[in-house]
């Protein structure tokens, strides 16, 4: 990938006008959601004909690839980060809540309701799994067993595809499929606004589960 900075001025250009196009978008996927990006709406707000902008992006798929991609780079990188400087399973949490809390339009690209048509390739769920992989990192210290595995965790542990490969145990698979599905379950209700008017703190809430999830 050319860096900003570096080859020709014609590949400094091209990688400008794409980052532009990403960004208006964004901004569209904003304000009316992923399943209503248009190439050509972006092209005439950029003063470009509908075939110019196709020259940077062969299609709309490979548009919300690219945001796509950001987006999990973007939340791989920081929980990476936050696992370096020691942060432990309520650390992630709370850095997955301040992620969510900062952009939730790139939240929703990544975790809401899928674009109907559109499947990411693979590179882009290898990126994913990058994430999974810091939360199993975590989740597989010292595991109360509890005297063996639950019937989940033993078919958790026949159906380990999503864990790319972590040798984490039984327990442990469990303990990080918990956390990823309690705590997005809370963000995307309250990033989508159905808290609002119930009379609780959102963050409140966050924090009984992570409190619920840690204790075990």
């Amino acid at each position: 990938m050319t860096q900003a900075g570096t080859g020709t001025p014609r590949e400094r250009y091209r990688a400008q006008v794409r980052a532009e196009i990403k960004e208006h978008a964004r901004e569209q996927i904003a304000t009316a959601g992923a399943s209503a990006l248009s190439l050509n709406a972006i092209a005439k707000r950029m003063g470009m004909s509908g075939p110019a902008l196709y020259r940077y992006f062969a299609g709309r798929d490979e548009l919300i690839t690219e945001l796509v991609r950001d987006a999990y780079r973007s939340l791989a990188d920081t929980f990476r980060e936050a696992a370096g400087s020691g942060a432990d399973l309520a650390g992630l949490a709370h850095t997955m809540r301040s992620w969510a809390l900062a952009d939730p339009q790139r939240y929703f690209l990544v975790f809401g309701t899928p674009v109907p048509g559109y499947h990411a390739p693979a590179d882009v769920t290898q990126i994913a799994a990058e994430t999974m992989a810091v939360i199993l990192d975590a989740c597989a210290g010292p595991v109360d067993e509890g005297g063996g595995p639950t019937a989940f965790e033993a078919h958790l542990d026949g159906h380990r595809q999503w864990a790319g490969g972590h040798p984490a145990p039984p327990a442990a698979l469990h303990r990080a499929l918990s956390f990823w599905t309690r705590l997005h379950g809370v963000l995307s209700l309250e990033l989508a606004g159905h808290f609002a008017g119930m009379g609780f703190d959102p963050a409140l809430l966050f924090a009984a589960e992570l409190d619920d999830l840690t204790a075990h």
